[in-house]
């Protein structure tokens, strides 16, 4: 009986070898691919990430675009009534101006030496030229 047991063992022993090398391959193997897939894995986030950032990336770049697009348009809206708005008050101001000036020259055409009326007129179209002047510097810088 010992005879049969023996060789069952030794016929064992190299069974167990084989299986062993066969899990070692086995195990090689799966560790491997799991080494490959976690690898593809990062690597298909990394370009998932990267594609994400770009794309956001070019979607602000729009939407600023846009706003100042907007916003220069206000701007220059803004711009064009302000000028608007100056040159009506230049018009305004010069046809008070050419009133004063045609007053002055009648004032100083009827004037005779007891009335000093013509000095508060001088004073006034100084005043009036002042504001005119500051008008026109002011229309300079617009331009």
């Amino acid at each position: 009986m010992n005879m049969p047991i023996e060789t069952s063992t030794a016929n064992s022993l190299p069974r167990a070898s084989k299986a062993s090398k066969v899990k070692r391959k086995t195990y090689l193997l799966l560790f491997f691919g799991w080494v490959l897939l976690i690898g593809v894995g990062v690597a298909a986030a990394v370009l998932y990430t990267n594609h994400l950032r770009e794309q956001i990336s070019a979607d602000i770049a729009q939407q600023t675009q846009q706003q100042l697009k907007v916003i220069q348009e206000d701007y220059q809206s803004q711009l064009d009534q302000l000028k608007q708005g100056m040159t009506t008050d230049m018009t305004a101001l010069q046809t008070k101006v050419d009133a004063l000036n045609e007053l002055l020259a009648f004032t100083k055409d009827s004037a005779n030496s007891k009335t000093d009326n013509s000095n508060q007129l001088y004073t006034q179209l100084a005043e009036v030229k002042q504001k005119l002047d500051e008008l026109e510097k002011n229309m300079e810088v617009l331009k």
